[in-house]
């Protein structure tokens, strides 16, 4: 419904598509039926870049087929679609990656993508920071919408990466992360 160069068309493809995970991320923060698929990519005590790729299967395939609705809605071409997802994808891999970059290129970073240590804040079991920090991508829509943390309240040597009610389980191989969902856990 808009006339854009085709340039135009997918820097804001791409832009929207990335409010949309945005969105979606901090919906399955927010209900409880989603809290649980999405639980399991909280769980892991030791973020590193396998972190950025682990889901519950129901959760891709609710996320794709969120993005295949938007896709549609809005248009997107295909070339958006592959740029959009090599972007989602590398930034995942760096945003939960183990890397400690200098605070002072950090700071420049996070001004626009989402850092690890931003990122970091996301995964601590302190409830009021896992809340926090919902971008994949762009950093600016946390700021724009309240949700941002600029550092953990134990600072990010001593902050504990997880859930609380995981923290003492052993057990969580990929047949349980499977049934999670689904089930009462006793700690």
């Amino acid at each position: 419904m808009v006339s854009l160069s085709y340039e135009w068309a997918l820097i804001f493809s791409i832009i929207i598509l990335d409010f949309i995970i945005y969105s979606q991320h901090l919906i399955f923060h927010n209900v409880p039926f989603l809290w649980r698929l999405h639980q399991i990519h909280h769980i892991d005590q030791d973020m590193d870049v396998t972190t950025g790729a682990r889901f519950h299967p129901i959760e891709i395939l609710i996320s794709f087929l969120l993005k295949c609705v938007f896709v549609v809605l809005l248009g997107v071409s295909a070339m958006a679609i592959l740029i959009f997802e090599i972007i989602l994808n590398g930034l995942a891999m760096f945003n939960h990656s183990n890397i400690q970059m200098p605070k002072s290129i950090d700071k420049v970073l996070r001004i626009l993508v989402v850092t690890p240590d931003m990122h970091r804040v996301h995964h601590s079991v302190i409830s009021e920071e896992l809340n926090t920090n919902y971008g994949f991508n762009l950093s600016v829509w946390d700021r724009i919408f309240g949700t941002y943390l600029a550092q953990p309240s134990q600072g990010h040597q001593n902050m504990t990466i997880g859930l609380r009610k995981f923290q003492n389980s052993q057990n969580t191989d990929l047949s349980t992360l499977l049934i999670i969902p689904f089930i009462k856990i006793k700690l």
